[in-house]
């Protein structure tokens, strides 16, 4: 278990001072600071030696963790083999996934990358593979990745109490998405919900095991990510609650049915604003709408996007909240927004 305490930012040196004197600090993973579209936080990583509480803040289990270069190990192990101008290019951090590390290695260090994968491997032993990462690509969005050690890319990977299976080499994890995955499984109680750009259950499982709705329809047109959907679905043991389709929502959405409508995924999500609309009860309902927009027009796009889909089908609109999930590239944020659908 990966323990935090989650702090004002205010409070983050008297704590992380605290920590280190009392020695509950744990120095292999990264402090964080999240925002959320409440607040802003510290996460300080902390040992089993913290206890229940420090101070008024209780600790919890970190779900995502971040882990840092265990001071010169991975340049320990290196040295010899590495000369020094390539020791000052190896990967400063990098991220593990289940029981797989994901790590982003240079062009320079092509050929000493298994070099590092068993370095890497040696620092976290309960580790099992290590994958290089290289980005994504195609209309999927499926990673770009390479096994340098370790004989599976499949693993589970737990996260709020849920639990994804998924092969780190043909399926997409944003670490990104997590405070707005968490957001989303607390919506939906009694609901019928339909989730257009469903993955591997990315938000399908959240909602279905937290919020309890009474149906959700979760779309998925990648084969590999809907196998992994379905495998989910059961793992999670959400059968009664989850129905799978495989298809194109544009095509496979119900029409008229839905409470609330989710739409993940971002690229061309607003070409089936209209869809998502349609997917509504007659009386309406609500939107997530998620969109990769530039600085300059995150806050008119999106919604200008979403009222005119809206005024095609003769429905109103009503804008809850637009919120930032990340950066996504320079100059690019990705973005959600809650819209309300009426008559």
């Amino acid at each position: 278990m990966h323990r935090i305490i989650r702090i004002p930012p205010e409070k983050g040196e008297e704590i992380r001072e605290k920590a280190v004197v009392e020695k509950f600090l744990d120095t292999t993973r990264k402090i964080r600071r999240i925002q959320t579209e409440e607040s802003t936080f510290l996460e300080i990583p902390v040992t089993e030696a913290a206890g229940e509480k420090v101070g008024d803040f209780p600790v919890t289990e970190q779900e995502y963790p971040e882990f840092l270069e265990k001071t010169g190990s991975m340049k320990e192990y290196l040295k010899g083999s590495l000369s020094e101008t390539e020791l000052s290019q190896v990967p400063s951090g990098w991220h593990i996934l289940g029981d797989i590390i994901i790590v982003s290695i240079p062009d320079t260090l092509e050929s000493k990358k298994i070099q590092i994968a068993k370095a890497l491997l040696s620092m976290y032993p309960k580790c099992k593979s290590v994958v290089r990462d290289f980005g994504i690509e195609g209309q999927f969005r499926q990673p770009k990745r390479e096994l340098l050690l370790g004989t599976s890319t499949e693993t589970i990977h737990k996260e709020h109490g849920c639990f994804f299976k998924q092969d780190v080499t043909k399926v997409m994890y944003s670490k990104g998405n997590l405070e707005e995955r968490k957001k989303m499984s607390k919506l939906g109680k009694g609901e019928v919900v339909v989730d257009m750009f469903a993955g591997i259950g990315y938000f399908s499982i959240p909602v279905a095991v937290h919020a309890h709705p009474e149906k959700i329809i979760s779309i998925e047109i990648n084969p590999e990510s809907f196998a992994y959907l379905k495998e989910n679905i059961r793992l999670n043991h959400v059968e009664a609650i989850i129905t799978p389709i495989l298809g194109d929502c544009s095509q496979a959405a119900p029409e008229g049915e839905a409470d609330r409508v989710i739409m993940g995924y971002v690229g061309t999500t607003h070409h089936y604003l209209e869809t998502a609309i349609k997917s509504l009860k007659i009386s309406g309902g609500i939107l997530h709408y998620h969109e990769t927009v530039p600085e300059n027009l995150a806050r008119t796009r999106p919604e200008e996007r979403i009222k005119k889909a809206a005024r095609c089908l003769g429905k109103k609109v009503e804008i809850l909240t637009t919120r930032r999930i990340k950066k996504y590239s320079p100059g690019v944020l990705h973005v959600v927004v809650d819209a309300r659908i009426f008559e």
